[in-house]
């Protein structure tokens, strides 16, 4: 089979291995589609944390199943399936928890373990989630990047009605901004790239702010009759967004942190106890995000192309640096095999 590998940083190179045989328990799958993350940019310019070379990219994959380890598996040959990429222990106190997501010893498919940047790989059994039909093989590649949404808006346990700013219209800002609003959810969306606001208008039909106006307070208060933010999610793993985030909540309000930064925290105490605000972290999905993510996609209430931006072909990324990391117009890539 044909991989591409990253050597080290800004050196890739298609290779050809052996393709995998299947451990009890794992499947061997063909990969058919795969998201290009921030953290596969990340890795190729060499500032990705907890990191090592050589590596094979990529962990949003769709995929179909081409041998069962497992005589006794219910998984069949030729269903396609998405995988959740964060192999947990299942031993640690999280584990334990059932919080998967945050498993103490975690493995992630294109960062801990080789990815699908290429033609085959094998994944546990437990480490993916059936495609419907009717959901693309591009959509599924995006489940992922959803998944993670998904999960965030869980964390702030938004409901209908409830005014929910978003900081952040990356990939991963969109998601939430579009499952916020799938639950009912009044939702402002913040970034300071004039292209990504007028994208979230256009695609989400959702209000937008830059939060380096000087009527910003004034332009969320008036989409929240009067009022902050009920739930701010912060995706932007910007230190000051994430910092001054806490003053754009009214009083009992929640934080979630997406994204975030190598470094410190500096919120201003007197701003968060005052409004005796709910701090949440959120990392990674769960199987029950992916499986949320599906049914919004079957019942059309998010769709990938409020995501993606762009698809390439894996005979075509030799050119990374110009194809992917310095293509401007690039919000979210879908590979294709």
């Amino acid at each position: 089979m044909k991989a591409l590998v990253l050597h080290e940083p800004f050196k890739f190179e298609y290779v050809t291995m052996p393709i995998p045989t299947p451990a009890e328990g794992e499947l061997l799958l063909k990969v058919k589609t795969v998201g290009i993350c921030g953290t596969d940019i990340h890795a190729y310019s060499g500032k990705q944390p907890f990191f090592s070379y050589p590596r094979i990219l990529g962990h949003e994959i769709c995929a179909e199943v081409v041998d069962v380890a497992d005589p006794n598996s219910t998984m069949k040959v030729g269903q396609r399936v998405a995988v959740i990429p964060c192999v947990p222990c299942y031993t640690c106190h999280a584990c334990q928890q059932g919080s998967t997501n945050c498993c103490e010893k975690v493995s992630l498919f294109g960062v801990h373990q080789d990815g699908g940047f290429r033609e085959y790989l094998t994944t546990p059994e437990k480490n993916v989630v059936r495609v419907p039909d009717e959901v693309s093989d591009s959509a599924a590649a995006l489940i992922e990047p959803f998944a993670i949404a998904a999960h965030a808006v869980a964390r702030g346990g938004v409901q209908a009605n409830e005014d929910v700013l978003v900081i952040g219209a990356g990939p991963i800002g969109i998601g939430i901004a579009a499952i916020a609003k799938a639950y009912g959810a009044n939702v402002v969306v913040a970034d300071t790239q004039a292209s990504r606001r007028q994208h979230i208008e256009k695609v989400l039909a959702l209000p937008t702010a830059d939060p380096l106006a000087d009527d910003f307070n004034q332009r969320l208060m008036a989409q929240f009759n009067g009022q902050m933010a009920k739930t701010v999610i912060d995706a932007t793993g910007n230190a000051a967004s994430m910092n001054k985030a806490v003053t754009l909540l009214r009083h009992t309000g929640k934080l979630v942190f997406v994204g975030l930064f190598i470094g410190e925290l500096n919120i201003n105490d007197p701003e968060f106890h005052k409004r005796e605000t709910t701090l949440f972290g959120s990392r990674n999905a769960t199987r029950k995000d992916f499986e949320k993510v599906i049914e919004l996609l079957q019942k059309g209430l998010i769709d990938e192309n409020m995501m993606k931006s762009h698809e390439f072909s894996f005979q075509d990324l030799g050119d990374y640096e110009n194809t992917v990391v310095k293509n401007k117009e690039l919000l979210k890539g879908v590979i294709r095999f």
